[in-house]
């Protein structure tokens, strides 16, 4: 039943968010207790702002509460964006990872890693140790963006190296800011 309900959620939830010029990637409905978990995934070029998220959901919930595709059954609505562990499948996952670091695993078996510095329908270039390295997207098994937790953009890092400014205290032995 949840199949058909995901199906109904994602029916109205398409044009919605359409209107608001996102993608619908993806919607899930499952039982969870008493009550269904809805949760629609959406997509946006830039990312997705609280703000958006926020006026989407309203939008959302909205139209459920008006079609009532649950009936009587309780449900709790979840709008989020895809998390860092979704594999990038379409050109328009590939466009918005420019920038980002991406392991791509070819049909071929060969891995590349690198970042993506640019994209379009068909393929896609990754920047590697070795120099730009082109991908087609027909030839990739599966790619994901990988996790950087330290990346220092170039600003930040001159940014770090500049010497701080000297603090005294004053006469109580208080630093003044």
């Amino acid at each position: 039943m949840s199949a058909a309900q995901a199906r109904a959620v994602r029916a109205l939830a398409e044009p919605l968010v359409a209107d608001l010029d996102c993608d619908l990637e993806d919607v899930v409905v499952r039982q969870a207790g008493k009550r269904r978990l809805v949760r629609v995934v959406v997509d946006h070029d830039g990312g997705l702002p609280l703000d958006l998220v926020a006026e989407l959901s309203r939008a959302i919930s909205r139209a459920l509460d008006e079609h009532d595709p649950f009936g009587d059954a309780p449900y709790v609505l979840e709008v989020s964006s895809p998390g860092v562990d979704r594999p990038l499948q379409l050109p328009r996952h590939w466009r918005r990872a420019i920038g980002r670091l991406v392991e791509a695993r070819l049909a071929d078996g060969s891995v590349v890693l690198g970042r993506v510095t640019a994209a379009d329908a068909q393929s896609a270039t990754l920047e590697t140790d070795d120099g730009p390295v082109p991908v087609a997207l027909a030839d990739v098994a599966r790619a994901m963006v990988q996790v950087e937790f330290t990346r220092v953009e170039e600003a930040e890092l001159a940014d770090a190296e500049a010497e701080p400014a000297a603090v005294e205290p004053d006469d109580e032995g208080e630093v003044q800011a």
